[in-house]
């Protein structure tokens, strides 16, 4: 288990997850990493612990600098428990009267998790002494935790970003010029979309603060608790931010569905072809075998977001359910919504959508249009009006 040097006296010490693929119901179809920090100053600092279960695979790295005990101090960045579940383990094993750094509502939140584990919290003042360096702090609240905070070495320029400019990839490379673009640029849409979106205007507002108080320029490296360390380019992340919290959509439809016997598929297929043709980049997703989480991703950058259901128990189908129950928690702004089904002796689950859309904030240009049973030739006029109504509206964004 080999650390990874990122400055003279600052080392990745963390660990990589091969296998996860759901991460609190998010898809991670490439793993993800739990990235911990080793700063060897007069005051040895570890910034961020792991997941609970690998507390070995970051103490193994440690070991390869310094022994474990000669940590001095921690800081908690982040109290959710992919970066604090190690905490009590790392603890024991350096010390359990070395302070541990949070902010004051990471005190309270670690705390609250480990009533038990004996940890020494403190809540951070500003700033921390490590010697010849300090470390400065920049609270980050509701980025995406009430506690979330930044740490920066001036000196250095280095920013721990704890989940901010993450994204969950599991690789042996550890630096954003190891790894191409084409390859980690959907994974932090991904990431951002699935995790970030409800903080967008936090996020910008926290991002015209760093640039007001010219902060920026000196940000050299930048190492998040997820993926890789920004160290040839930190500036394409802060690009990717300023413009991903600006929610502009593009002119594309994202058509999501499930079906019981194909007729709201038939209707989510017309759907299509009348958008398509109506020069709208168009997304085609059955739930049947697409992940919410990758629809949230495609949804991101659309105008319009149009949802079918077939009707079961006078009810929209428990997929679709699922899924606008989760779009709803991402509170995303600036989208069209439509509803669209199939149903057979009664019709509410179109209904059940439209209203749900409605509770959202997304902008309906056209009542949900329902087919009883299959859909006929008689019907598709009917769809082809939605189709035509949407795309409009999605010229005019």
């Amino acid at each position: 288990m080999e650390p990874i040097k990122i400055t003279e006296n600052i080392y990745w010490v963390g660990a990589v997850d091969y296998d996860i693929r759901d991460f609190h119901g998010y898809l991670t179809p490439r793993g993800s990493t739990y990235n911990a920090y080793l700063i060897v100053d007069k005051k040895i600092t570890l910034i961020d612990t792991v997941k609970h279960g690998f507390e070995d695979e970051l103490l193994s790295r440690v070991a390869k600098i310094v022994d474990p005990t000669k940590i001095d101090q921690v800081v908690s960045n982040h109290a959710e428990m992919d970066h604090s579940g190690g905490l009590p383990g790392v603890m024991k094993a350096i010390g359990l009267e070395k302070p541990v750094y949070a902010s004051t509502l990471g005190v309270k939140n670690l705390g609250g998790q480990f009533k038990d584990a004996g940890l020494n919290l403190k809540a951070v003042e500003g700033k921390l002494d490590l010697g010849s360096e300090e470390l400065v702090f920049l609270e980050t609240r509701m980025i995406h935790w009430p506690d979330s905070m930044f740490s920066f070495v001036p000196a250095q320029g280095v920013l721990f970003s704890q989940d901010g400019f993450g994204l969950h990839l599991a690789t042996p490379e550890r630096f954003d010029d190891q790894i191409s673009e084409e390859i980690w640029g959907p994974l932090a849409l991904n990431y951002f979309a699935n995790i970030l979106t409800p903080y967008t205007g936090q996020i910008a507002k926290l991002i015209e603060k760093v640039a007001a108080d010219g902060l920026i320029p000196q940000i050299k490296i930048i190492c998040p608790d997820h993926g890789f360390i920004w160290r040839q380019n930190p500036g394409r992340a802060l690009e990717l931010y300023s413009a991903w919290v600006q929610q502009k959509p593009k002119r594309k439809a994202v058509i999501v569905f499930d079906t019981m016997w194909h007729s709201t598929e038939y209707m989510a297929r017309e759907l299509a072809d009348y958008l398509y043709t109506q020069g709208i980049e168009t997304r085609y997703y059955s739930l049947k075998n697409q992940h919410r989480s990758a629809v949230a991703t495609e949804c991101y950058d659309a105008a319009a977001i149009m949802v079918g259901t077939p009707t079961i128990n006078n009810q929209m189908f428990p997929s679709v359910a699922d899924l606008l129950c989760y779009l709803k928690s991402l509170k995303m702004k600036n989208k069209i919504g439509a509803s669209f089904g199939s149903y057979g002796w009664s019709g509410e689950g179109a209904k059940l959508v439209q209203a749900e859309l409605k509770t959202m904030g997304y902008e309906l240009p056209s009542d949900e249009v329902r087919v009883q049973w299959v859909p006929q030739e008689k019907d598709l006029a009917s769809l082809k009006a939605l189709g035509l109504t949407v795309a409009e509206a999605v010229k005019k964004q």
